[in-house]
């Protein structure tokens, strides 16, 4: 049975424990923590629908090539939400999968209205 309840709603900041995560579940409070900001927020949903519009046409296109410039401009726009809105240093740097995967789960439930944009 999926959890369908929205955890950090209203993106407070959390401390990274001694010895960093554990879990994708623990992680995710603190990756939204990392999003206090609405610019940098939006940077990111911005560019994680254009990457996935992007992929959609690679796929479509059978240009396998798309793919890396639809990654290249979403970690453009989540960086510049980063340095000059956040003024943090985005968590992709210390965890790289699941910062990845926590920006679609973020994405999924700003889209479906489940967490404020």
């Amino acid at each position: 049975m999926p959890d369908n309840k929205v955890v950090n709603h209203n993106y407070t900041k959390r401390s990274e424990p001694v010895g960093g995560f554990k879990t994708l579940k623990s992680f995710y409070p603190f990756y939204l923590g990392e999003h206090c900001n609405v610019i940098n927020r939006r940077l990111h949903v911005l560019g994680t629908t254009i990457s996935m519009t992007v992929l959609i046409l690679a796929i479509k296109k059978s240009q396998p090539n798309l793919i890396w410039i639809g990654l290249i401009q979403a970690y453009t726009f989540a960086w510049i939400g980063h340095f000059l809105f956040e003024k943090n240093k985005p968590a992709t740097f210390r965890y790289p999968i699941w910062s990845f995967l926590c920006d679609l789960k973020m994405w999924s439930e700003i889209v479906t209205g489940k967490r404020a944009f």
